[in-house]
């Protein structure tokens, strides 16, 4: 960031009555005005006594209070936060499109600042101090409040650039997704999207730390982390596939017990659709055969053709309207789950994606998340 200005930073030690917290609301509000590039105009007829412990640190003293004043960069916020969200300086680097040792060198600079040091390195990475640990809510503050303030005068200039980083898992073709993304580079023809395809896993840890801006993602059985918001993509089902010369291509349902005695063939343990496959089975009083996985839907369904197994495969994804010499059929109970949009809400999120949120929120969400209906009747492919 060239150029930024420094953000003003007031630390309240054990601000524990009314007064102390007034002050401590009143510093805040110096966060959030110096962020932007503000210099606030403050009265005050207290006596101010002025120090000078280091250069770049003054202090203020009053009955029973201090106050310290510290001139940070925003870069070196950046940077704080990086490192304490990927416990490695190597990874905050990577993240950051910075050297190490830059990163190295604004962190000492930032403990000298501090006084004291933000973090600890061992042999299983690094972990934040209890300073660092102090300094985490304020940085991500600071941040947040200058993305936006650059949000808002980029959306009010409709010069909106930057970065935009997407994962999604397989099957959206079929979907709103691709529609969005056209509409979105029309609009903001100057960001950057960088598309990274996953399983739900991988990528939901992925936002969660930072490396992704958001993910299309199945829903997770446990709830969401409070940290991560959501919007609906569609609701589906997992349908089975089975070869035309099966004498199982004359039934209109399978029952998962009627499956169960069949080699099946679906996706690998790393995909979320997996374990929603063998919870589906054990309600059911029986086991999966998983004689083939893999994440490769087309392959799955060339094994169903030659009777290899029966594929188990998401009814939305578009490799099925391609089969041919296979029948799709539901199944009994139906296998349901959903696919969703995730993203971090805090820190807030930058204004490449806000107003991606909003384009969501515009087109997909107003349209009703369903799969189409031809993916799941009972339908034989010539």
């Amino acid at each position: 960031m060239e150029g930024a200005k420094p953000v003003t930073l007031w630390v309240a030690p054990q601000a524990t009555d009314r007064h102390q917290r007034h002050q401590v609301a009143t510093a805040s509000l110096t966060v959030i005005v110096t962020a932007v590039g503000i210099t606030p105009i403050v009265s005050t007829r207290r006596r101010r006594t002025t120090l000078s412990p280091r250069p770049s640190v003054r202090l203020l003293s009053e009955p029973r209070r201090v106050l310290y004043r510290l001139d940070m960069d925003l870069r070196a916020l950046e940077y704080f936060v990086a490192v304490a969200e990927e416990r490695s300086f190597t990874r905050a680097a990577f993240r950051m499109y910075v050297s190490q040792p830059s990163i190295s060198q604004q962190m000492r600079a930032l403990e000298g600042e501090l006084g004291e040091p933000l973090f600890e390195r061992g042999s299983a990475g690094v972990r934040l101090t209890r300073g660092g640990e102090a300094l985490l809510p304020y940085a991500r503050e600071c941040l947040a409040v200058v993305a936006a303030a650059r949000t808002e005068f980029f959306r009010r200039s409709a010069l909106l650039q930057g970065e935009l980083r997407l994962g999604t898992v397989s099957g959206v073709e079929e979907t709103a997704v691709p529609d969005l993304l056209a509409l979105f580079h029309e609009r903001f023809p100057e960001v950057r999207v960088e598309l990274v395809g996953g399983t739900t896993l991988p990528l939901l840890a992925s936002v969660e730390r930072g490396g992704l801006d958001a993910a299309v993602v199945a829903r997770p059985a446990d709830p969401l982390p409070a940290a991560l918001g959501s919007h609906p993509l569609l609701d589906d089902e997992i349908v089975a596939i089975v070869s035309e010369l099966s004498h199982l291509s004359a039934l209109l349902e399978l029952p998962l017990s009627e499956l169960a005695r069949h080699p099946l063939i679906t996706y690998g343990s790393d995909s979320r659709l997996r374990p929603l496959i063998a919870e589906a089975f054990e309600a059911a009083g029986c086991a999966p055969n998983v004689s083939y996985a893999t994440r490769d839907v087309p392959l799955n369904l060339a094994l169903a053709r030659r009777d290899v197994g029966i594929a188990l495969v998401a009814g939305s994804d578009p490799a099925i309207r391609h089969a041919s010499g296979v029948t799709v059929l539901r199944t009994v109970p139906p296998i349901r789950y959903s696919k969703i949009l995730v993203w971090r809400t805090v820190p807030r999120p930058s204004a490449a994606l806000g107003a991606f949120l909003d384009a969501w929120v515009a087109t997909v969400d107003a349209v009703p998340g369903t799969v189409p209906s031809e993916h799941l009747p009972r339908r034989r492919n010539a």
